[in-house]
């Protein structure tokens, strides 16, 4: 049995506590990257050195980051309605979208080259070439709030809805198929690729994880604590498939046989968001009360 039994959880600061680091990601430059949603900057940290930061307009609400085919990272600016590039000696390029007030949150890097990310309040999945070429694709339903995104095995997007409580995806054609949820009201939010070819996702509302097959089969794990509100997910080298609980302040482990586990972290209501594996192969989450934290096994 491959249980996750006892980790080993280290906070180390990187900004004030009123910044909130709020997503982080691996950078080709073999440091974390981290966004401050509440103090417009970019964060940087190698492990076990200090961490910098690169400001940004104050206001403009940094949320998602991830790298892209360029060797630059791209995050989206979910309160100027832009998509932010930075290179990693910290030259930032911002681009304005054509919908005002479409709050993009999610982004990842597509197959086709280009970023994918999604527009909260415009009910649009956009894609951006590394020239700032933006184009966007209405979604078959409204009131949505398309939230994370990320690429599957199968050469498409996918993407959580959650207020449509259903998950998408989106063919390099444009084409857009839509999979409602079978728990009512999950709110899905987190979305990250397993390594069998199925994507995993989190049920905030419910105290849920759930995976879907490219065919649209879908199969929920209920959390040991219901009211968790698990937030980000994300899948590391074993296929072991990890997810913070925003709600109770914890982050969790579902392995590849089905042995769940969930670990407190160790400053109480420490927010955790986002959650991805660091250069250094260790789990780190993003605290909004102004740290990362490290997880080992």
């Amino acid at each position: 049995m491959n249980r996750v039994t006892q980790v080993s959880i280290e906070e180390r600061t990187v900004a004030d506590p009123t910044a909130g680091p709020y997503a982080l990601t691996t950078g080709p430059d073999h440091a974390l990257w981290f966004t401050l949603v509440h103090g417009g900057r970019i964060g940087r940290l190698v492990p076990g050195g200090e961490p910098t930061s690169h400001r940004l307009d104050p206001d403009c609400g940094p949320t998602v980051i991830t790298p892209g085919p360029d060797g630059a990272l791209w995050f989206t600016e979910y309160r100027a309605d832009r998509i932010g590039r930075i290179t990693t000696d910290g030259t930032v390029t911002e681009f304005a979208l054509p919908t005002p007030g479409c709050g993009p949150f999610g982004i990842a890097a597509g197959p086709d080259g280009a970023l994918w990310f999604t527009e909260t309040a415009a009910d649009r999945i956009g894609r951006i070439t590394v020239d700032g070429r933006v184009t966007e694709f209405p979604l078959p339903v409204t009131g949505a709030f398309p939230s994370a995104i990320t690429a599957g095995d199968d050469g498409g997007m996918w993407f959580t809805l959650n207020q449509a409580n259903a998950i998408g995806r989106i063919g390099m054609d444009g084409e857009i198929v839509l999979h409602p949820l079978p728990t009512e009201e999950a709110a899905p939010v987190g979305i990250a690729a397993g390594h069998d070819g199925a994507l995993w996702f989190t049920e905030i509302a419910a105290g849920q994880i759930g995976r879907i097959t490219p065919g649209g089969r879908i199969t929920e794990f209920p959390l040991p604590d219901r009211t968790a509100r698990p937030h980000a997910v994300t899948v590391d080298g074993d296929g072991t498939v990890w997810f913070t609980e925003w709600g109770g302040n914890r982050v969790g482990a579902l392995t590849p046989d089905g042995s769940l586990t969930v670990h407190d972290l160790p400053t109480p209501r420490s927010e955790p968001h986002g959650i991805a594996i660091g250069p250094d192969g260790a789990l780190w989450t993003a605290l909004e009360t102004g740290a990362l934290a490290r997880v080992t096994t």
